[in-house]
């Protein structure tokens, strides 16, 4: 480890996910995580295209985890209404939810581990 700092900040991550993976609901990956992520904290618009240049991960990569979060309401896909061949990534009030206790795990864990 480099230093105390690294430590604590690993031992933060363990003890988040550690209370992320014993909680019910779902349990997204690191990938779907980092849409999730972009969507709610990036200003829209989303398209498969642009979180897959973002992410530089391929656009069916993206598009299976939009699959996955759709199906659990964390995001939506909407036809963009200026342009119908392209489709946008939404927030849903379920994703809002779901992010909001996330934060709430991690920013626990920290208090605990780092401060």
């Amino acid at each position: 480890m480099k230093n105390s700092t690294t430590q604590a900040t690993l031992n933060m991550w363990k003890q988040a996910l550690g209370e992320l993976v014993r909680r019910q609901g779902p349990d997204l990956s690191s990938r779907q995580m980092a849409i999730l992520l972009i969507v709610y904290l990036e200003e829209p618009p989303h398209t498969v295209r642009g979180l897959a240049a973002r992410l530089k991960i391929s656009k069916p990569a993206v598009t299976r985890a939009l699959d996955t979060m759709g199906k659990l309401d964390l995001l939506r896909r909407k036809p963009d209404e200026k342009d119908l061949r392209s489709v946008n990534i939404v927030r849903t009030v379920k994703g809002s939810v779901y992010l909001s206790e996330i934060a709430d795990v991690i920013e626990k864990a920290a208090w605990e581990n780092l401060g």
